[in-house]
């Protein structure tokens, strides 16, 4: 463990040090509520619920469905889907096969998708109506054998149903529902999965700007989500599962809606309430038609947004939530005592897409220190080391580079041997934050070692947007840094040197920007200059100018 065990001594009473891991593919867990509840409803999607034991039927039936397709163990499949039943369909599907879900971002650009796409030669690709676009664009680039597209609305009652010829796909490609309506055949998969085999691929970006597919093997998921659901289990445990609902408006795609959210309900037996977009006004009718809400994991924005709300009392939401989770970055203070006041539970924890977004968090009953990402979990090591050896743990209260080895942290990264030996060695994988320890053994973190901006709890890697500012043929020079923002944590801001003779506004660079980029990604703030800060080799010094931003926020 880390070097300061006194942590133990702040995990809530019914947490263990140590856990077994039973050794199951993902798509097993889905057999636990089948089990015990199979008429309860695993999804809520705009009123229209699917139950425990049809989401197992329509799981299986898909995944032998896409066997008949010629889908196979270690498959690379893409879900390009925002959150609602038909990939919760597809997930357990296709896992079901020994393949491996690739998780894409439904509105990344053309551009974006290529790399991924190219970088895994995915075998079949599973999206929406809206996204129809940019795979049209995308499949005249890359080779995508199979493409299966579905409507949200198909999965709502009363919606209307869609076909492939309104949809108007191309000539080879299925159509979801269609796919599902024509395969019964809800036998088992014969398909022996190991507990390392990949079950995951979550992509993010890496130090040179460049994503990267870390590898979640089976059993990195279901350590997390035990891990997960046994730390959380003080708030909810008298709660029975027949009261269980968790308000998912989290991307599924992301790893933390993904495991933390989708696949914990799952394994708690807890309903989904799935809403595929962040729109508040929406989101507030939503709660409102819900006697109680057990789980609602979340990043600060969203939860700043709603607890802020003027409808808060109107729809009692002190009194229908049991417990929020929070993460992707640090909740303000003000927020803290808010949720305090209305007598919610909440957490906030620490975790990366390389470990399955678990890792560190803040008892659920226990002590909770602001400003702190709280304590490692069950058979989860920390370490502090020295930032430039990489090997020398720091003394208790000194910053290093945090360090983690457990069960949830990956495999490794698909097809990138060089990365993958830059932030794992011998088990431990290299975070790239610096943080600090104190007397208690809880963490804080102080610095970010690489230049990654958080936006709304979006990771956001700003070499990639500097790229894209370099392809502009008025812009000499271009560097971005994250700003803070008092709603999204952090915003970006664009710093541009022009062309000899150039002229250009802000709006130009933003509008530009937007059709190369997803919109979280885009430059909020752009301010022009003569000359950037340089090092004596040339090299553009970020870190100086988010100094000198910092620098404004504190006069």
């Amino acid at each position: 463990m880390s070097t300061n065990k006194t942590y133990l001594e702040h995990y809530d009473y019914c947490v263990p040090a140590e856990l077994r891991t039973p050794r199951l593919s993902v798509p097993e867990l889905l057999q636990v509520p089948a089990n015990a509840h199979p008429d309860k409803a695993a999804t809520n999607f705009y009123g229209t619920e699917i139950t425990f034991w049809e989401l197992r039927n329509f799981s299986l039936r898909m995944a032998n469905a896409l066997a008949n397709m010629g889908i196979m163990k270690g498959d690379r499949v893409g879900l390009h889907l925002p959150t609602c039943p038909q990939y919760v369909i597809a997930y357990y599907a296709i896992l079901s096969l020994g393949a491996i879900v690739v998780n894409l971002n439904p509105i990344y650009t053309e551009d974006e998708i290529t790399g991924v796409i190219k970088n895994v030669e995915m075998k079949a690709l599973i999206t929406s109506d809206v996204s129809l676009a940019t795979i049209r664009l995308l499949c005249k680039k890359v080779s995508i054998p199979i493409v299966i597209v579905t409507k949200l609305n198909d999965f709502i009652a009363g919606a209307g149903k869609s076909t492939a010829d309104s949809l108007g796909l191309e000539k080879g490609w299925h159509h979801y529902s269609s796919v599902l309506e024509e395969c019964t055949d809800t036998k088992r998969p014969r398909v022996e999965i190991n507990p390392d085999d990949p079950a995951l691929l979550q992509f993010t970006g890496g130090t040179t700007g460049i994503p990267k597919g870390a590898i979640l093997t089976h059993y990195n998921v279901v350590s997390a989500v035990l891990r997960c659901a046994i730390w959380g289990m003080p708030a909810i445990q008298d709660i029975p599962p027949e009261r269980r609902y968790i308000f998912l408006v989290l991307p599924l795609f992301h790893v933390y809606g993904n495991i933390v959210s989708m696949n914990w309900a799952i394994f708690t037996c807890t309903t989904q309430i799935l809403v595929p977009r962040f729109e508040l006004e929406e989101i507030m009718k939503i709660l409102a038609n819900f006697k109680e809400v057990t789980y609602f994991p979340a990043v600060p924005t969203m939860l700043t947004a709603i607890i802020n709300h003027p409808k808060v009392g109107e729809i009692g939401l002190d009194k229908k939530l049991a417990f929020l989770g929070s993460g992707a970055a640090p909740m303000p203070v003000e927020l803290i005592e808010k949720i305090k006041n209305m007598g919610i539970y909440f957490s906030e924890g620490w975790g990366m897409t390389e470990t399955c977004s678990v890792g560190i968090s803040s008892p659920t009953l226990g002590r909770k220190k602001i400003g702190s990402i709280g304590i490692p979990y069950p058979d989860t090591e920390v370490k502090l080391v020295d930032v430039d050896d990489g090997v020398t743990e720091v003394k208790q209260g000194s910053p290093g580079e945090m360090i983690i080895k457990g069960p949830m942290v990956m495999k490794g990264y698909w097809n990138n041997p060089e990365e993958t030996a830059n932030q794992l060695k011998d088990g431990w994988l290299y975070t790239g934050d610096i943080a600090i320890q104190d007397e208690d053994g809880y963490f804080f973190i102080v610095d970010r070692k690489k230049d990654m901006i958080i936006a709304g709890g979006f990771n956001i890697y700003p070499r990639e947007i500097d790229e894209v500012l370099h392809t502009h043929p008025k812009i000499a020079q271009a560097i971005t840094v994250g700003v803070h923002d008092d709603y999204r944590g952090e915003t970006v801001k664009a710093f541009i040197v022009l062309k000899k003779g150039e002229a250009m506004t802000e709006k130009e660079v933003i509008s530009f920007c937007k059709e190369k980029l997803v919109a979280y990604k885009v430059p909020k703030m752009v301010e022009f200059r003569d000359s950037l800060p340089q090092s004596a080799v040339g090299k553009v010094l970020r870190k100086t100018l988010r100094e000198e931003e910092e620098a404004k926020k504190k006069k």
